[in-house]
């Protein structure tokens, strides 16, 4: 329930709507009540009297009751679509502003197809509450209680069939409510699983195609698909039991009130009008009984989605600013003083461990080595993407720590090992890198990163409309773009994590050359190719971890072991010296 109360808080200028809603039901259910008293006098005075006048009297006044009632719950449907949407959009937009706060370690806790679930299934579980069951939540116990205390007033004896009933009932609905609660955590879980079989597929139908594995991925489906059907069916066999206790218990009522109620009219003790209305308040308290039952059923279930979306809510934020962080990167210069790195606390070995480089401002650094050598890690330590477990990073002389997190990326530029580009145009995407970047500007960066060839090819040129994900575009020319986006940043450290490979020798070498006369840049170049890192000032060799080596071409070439097998791996029988 914390969770809930805790969700509830997100109902901010919706609150009122919600205010509003419940007083229309406390306003429709007396209308509605009423209506059984006004029915018991229209038999037991106008028709054993054969008073028409009277019988039109309290029949118009029963139906203006019946136009109340029914206008009351127009409106309260009205506000309470609007609390209860509008408190939806709330909690989503809350989820996802939390999501891009996350770092790179606080998404590792989360599937990308359990966070999509979170925000889409498990927020409409819980607006669903709202919108099913707020209404029942307080109309019923109005009932409830309204219809008890009339029955009461009415008849004492006959209405002690209730105090036999409602217990039976009460009985079968805790143990249906305790069953399902734990069902509804596990549907939900599957509905995670089939997501992220579904997001997996799409986003590698090309590789399924090529390797024809169309089969083997229906039937991966089908087996996340059964799953979540046999949870879903286990889960509702027993929420369906519901329904048949409810009509157990209301028609054992109706037979023993026919039965002592019969007697007593019989006796002359209970007149039949009276029994009519008793009748009706009987439909009404049992009715107001299947509704909550029916409310405590979305409740548990909404507890379950509730509980997921405030782990996301209450995940905490692992890298922050700090109160008065720097704002601005004074230069390029990077340095790694002692630096130990492991992504998970627990975990037994370091990925990276006793690194001390220094890379002066202004300067080119290659970094080449192994695959699993931790290349990628380290460079993700300069924006901050994740903290040096133990020693420090600084950038510009400070400690990566002590700047505000937005202006120190602003000042490293980072051109993923993936790339990645959005759905829209061309100017869309290169605009992430600068928003108010001019015509000019945009065309300077592609120069830069020989992105101008092919524009200048396209009808539409910048406006070019990619297609999701820049499906329009082959690999190397996705790394362009993608590397124009990060020179409009004007970044004082500029990070390529392998991000020339699918570009051709000749474009890398135009591209580097474009680098070069970025001077007051630092450029770190993590490449597979000798080639991409012959000219830089210093090459960085990483071994499991560790720097194994460090120095320009010509050193590394005479002195390190594993440069002269890559060297050698890469220009053996090219008929070539590259030195």
């Amino acid at each position: 329930m914390q969770d809930l109360k805790r969700l509830l808080s997100y109902l901010g200028p919706y609150r009122k709507d919600m205010i509003i809603g419940a007083a229309l039901i406390v306003v429709e259910t007396f209308f509605e009540l009423l209506i059984p008293l006004l029915m018991a006098d229209l038999i037991d005075v106008g028709v054993v009297n054969h008073d028409i006048s009277y019988i039109w009297q309290k029949g118009i006044q029963m139906g203006i009751c019946a136009l109340l009632s029914l206008i009351t719950g127009l409106l309260y449907s009205r506000f309470a679509a609007k609390a209860a949407y509008g408190w939806g959009a709330e909690i989503r937009q809350a989820q996802y502003e939390k999501v891009q706060d996350f770092s790179f370690s606080n998404l590792d806790h989360f599937e990308t197809s359990s966070l999509v679930t979170r925000m889409t299934s498990d927020v409409t579980v819980l607006q669903n509450a709202i919108n099913g069951g707020f209404r029942p939540l307080v109309r019923s116990p109005i009932m409830l209680l309204m219809g008890i205390g009339l029955s009461f007033w009415m008849n004492p004896l006959l209405a002690l069939v209730f105090v036999v009933c409602a217990p039976i009932l009460g009985c079968i609905l805790f143990y249906i409510v305790r069953k399902i609660a734990p069902m509804y955590r596990w549907l939900q879980r599957a509905v995670d699983r089939l997501n992220n079989v579904v997001q997996e597929n799409l986003t590698a139908i090309r590789a399924v195609k090529a390797f024809v594995r169309g089969e083997y991925e229906e039937e991966k489906f089908q087996e996340v698909n059964q799953t979540l059907t046999r949870q879903s069916r286990k889960t509702f066999h027993y929420a369906v039991l519901n329904l048949p206790a409810f009509q157990f218990v209301m028609y054992l009522c109706l037979v023993l009130i026919m039965w002592f109620g019969g007697s007593m009219v019989l006796q002359n003790t209970l007149q039949v009008g009276q029994l009519t209305g008793f009748l009706s308040y009987v439909f009404q308290v049992m009715n107001s009984l299947m509704l909550i039952s029916n409310v405590f059923l979305l409740l548990t279930r909404s507890l379950a989605s509730a509980r997921r979306v405030c782990q996301v809510l209450e995940e905490e934020v692992t890298l922050t600013s700090p109160a008065h962080g720097k704002t601005t990167v004074e230069h390029g210069g990077v340095d790694f003083e002692n630096v130990s790195f492991k992504y998970h606390v627990k975990a037994k070995e370091f990925a990276l461990s006793n690194v001390n480089l220094h890379f002066a401002p202004g300067r080119t650094i290659g970094i080449l080595g192994g695959t699993g050598s931790a290349k990628t890690t380290l460079v993700q330590l300069i924006p901050r993407l994740y903290d040096a477990t133990q020693g420090r990073v600084l950038v510009g002389g400070v400690d990566v720590r002590d700047y505000d997190l937005q202006s120190l990326r602003d000042g490293v530029g980072i051109v993923l090992q993936k790339n990645v580009l959005f759905s829209g145009t061309v100017r869309d995407n290169l605009l992430w890198g600068n928003s108010a970047a001019t015509e000019e500007q945009l065309w300077q960066a592609c120069r830069q990163a020989c992105a101008d060839e092919f524009l200048e090819k396209m009808p539409k040129g910048l406006d070019t409309d990619l297609g999701q994900g820049g499906v329009n575009l082959s690999g190397g020319q996705k790394q362009r773009l993608c590397i124009a986006r990060t020179l409009l940043k004007h970044p004082k450290v500029l990070i390529f994590d392998d991000s020339t490979s699918a570009v051709d020798t000749a474009t890398e070498a135009k591209i580097r050359a474009s680098l070069a006369k970025l001077t007051d840049v630092t450029k770190i170049i993590i490449a597979q190719r000798v080639t991409s890192v012959l000219e830089a000032d210093q090459i960085v060799i990483l071994e499991d971890g560790a720097v194994h080596a460090v120095g320009n071409h010509q050193s590394l070439l005479k002195t390190d072991p594993i440069y002269q097998e890559i060297y050698d791996s890469q220009f053996q029988g090219k008929g070539a010296d590259a030195s």
